[in-house]
């Protein structure tokens, strides 16, 4: 047995202007007027035309597929999809199954004939490019809120959205909290017990910027108008606080020291007067890497402090590779903005030709799929350019606090007066990392790049035998 169904579909902007009830009337007072009997109402409501995963549209499916509909009623095409594949994929079940398609607004068409199926392919070109400037224009306007500093999503922990702004709240405090104990060691578990809260949650707390006072969009952090909760300095302490898997040693440079062989992080062994050496994991697996003593990495460290410190012409030469702009140039050499602004105008065209039946629906779709694709490439291109400069920008901001920080500074007499907890502090906020080679070290300080250190400034002998002879300055192992 056959019957007709009507089918209705709004999505989320469409409730207003196209609501459910006012589409499966017109669909009844048109099946009324054809003589089609009774209607079998499907409905999806709030659901998108992206595609055809909807609850009602599978049921819809499922009937057509089993023989059981003979006519099909709709308010307008569109609604069925708004995606110009799905639309052909239709078009042939329908035909395939001699399903009849009448449309509120567009009449009938026969899906047998060649003017009925161009017709057909005309509607889901216009129902795809509609549906492309929604997100278009979605993405924009995201984009543009984050680019403003707008938080786009549910207010993290430590914030309540007022009237469109993040505002601190009493969960705050703990926040703070959670930074100060990672930073201070602490494990996720140990966190999580103090605090109360979820491992998962404490580790995503920690891990987001935007208690750093910025905002999120897709892969992309911009600079937000919320007041931060934590300070930059404690935020990448909180980072460099503990190597996840591994439990962390108690040397000053645990977990900050890498292999400059193999990339892997180095362990902390200690030999039999308890003396602390770095080896590199891998050791033993295809690396050969030698160890080398903790106390000649701590000297490296504070020497690499010193000499971006002392060292003026470094400054300048640091200042001016994080000053260095790269032009915002595509893959073929064009600018961003220019090649956009070709592409804008090459799709006009191309409309222009299709209103003016200069080509055919099907090579319509083909050239703005492409030119679509090839817009696509170059928004993410100029995300790419943009997140660099930004963190150019953050990176060159961190050198001028951190140069300002060491000439005020005397090194080497507060290293020797500081506790082992006040020297730990210094090298977490200061040290990114310290390389080892088998011939140099290389100390990585926040917000530089690396700086060489020779193994005889700091008492290390080379070679690449498991060795951590300090030149006199450790004795001996026996």
């Amino acid at each position: 047995m056959t019957m007709t169904v009507a089918y209705v579909r709004v999505s989320t902007e469409d409730q207003v202007e196209f609501s459910p009830d006012a589409q499966a009337k017109r669909c009844r007072d048109l099946a009324r007027l054809r003589e089609l009997g009774p209607v079998t109402l499907l409905t999806d409501e709030g659901w998108s035309g992206k595609n055809l995963e909807r609850p009602a549209m599978r049921e819809l499916l499922r009937l057509v597929a089993s023989d059981q509909v003979r006519d099909l009623v709709i308010w307008r095409w569109d609604r069925l999809s708004r995606d110009q594949g799905d639309f052909a994929t239709l078009v042939k079940l329908f035909d395939r199954h001699h399903v009849r398609v009448h449309s509120v607004n567009e009449g009938d068409l026969d899906l047998a004939s060649a003017s009925g199926r161009m017709q057909i392919g005309v509607h889901g070109v216009f129902a795809q490019y509609y549906r492309d400037q929604i997100v278009e224009n979605t993405r924009m306007g995201q984009r543009q809120a984050a680019e403003q500093g707008r938080w786009l999503n549910r207010a993290p922990t430590g914030y309540d959205m007022v009237n469109g702004h993040l505002v601190a709240n009493d969960m705050a405090p703990v926040v703070q909290r959670i930074f100060s104990l990672r930073a201070g060691g602490a494990s996720y578990p140990q966190i999580s017990r103090d605090v109360g809260m979820d491992y998962s949650t404490v580790r995503h707390i920690s891990l987001n910027r935007v208690y750093l006072g910025e905002v999120k969009l897709s892969d992309d952090w911009f600079a937000g108008i919320h007041s931060p909760l934590v300070s930059p300095e404690l935020f990448h302490a909180a980072q460099r606080a503990h190597t996840p898997g591994r439990r962390r040693s108690k040397d000053l440079l645990s977990g900050l020291v890498r292999c400059g062989l193999c990339g892997r992080v180095a362990g902390v062994h200690y030999n039999n007067r308890g003396q602390a050496i770095y080896r590199c994991r891998h050791r033993g697996e295809g690396c050969p890497q030698s160890g080398r003593s903790a106390n000649g990495l701590h000297r490296a460290a504070v020497l690499g402090l010193r000499v971006l410190a002392d060292d003026k012409d470094l400054q300048s030469a640091i200042r001016h590779q994080l000053g260095a702009r790269g032009h915002q140039e595509t893959s073929q050499g064009a600018s961003v903005t220019s090649a956009t602004a070709s592409l804008k105008a090459k799709e006009r065209k191309l409309l222009d030709l299709f209103y003016a039946d200069k080509i055919d629906a099907d090579a319509f779709a083909a050239e703005h799929q492409r030119l679509t694709l090839r817009m696509t490439a170059l928004h993410d291109e100029l995300s790419t350019i943009e997140r660099e400069r930004s963190q150019r920008d953050i990176a060159a901001s961190r050198f001028d606090q951190l140069a300002a920080l060491l000439a005020d500074l005397d090194l080497e007499r507060m290293w020797e007066a500081a506790t082992a907890t006040e020297q730990r502090t210094l090298v977490e906020d200061l040290v990114d990392a310290v390389r080892i080679y088998p011939d140099r070290l290389s100390v990585q300080i926040a917000g530089s790049p690396p700086i060489l250190v020779t193994l005889d400034e700091v008492g290390l002998a080379p070679g690449c035998k498991p060795v951590v002879s300090e030149a006199g300055l450790e004795p001996a192992r026996p």
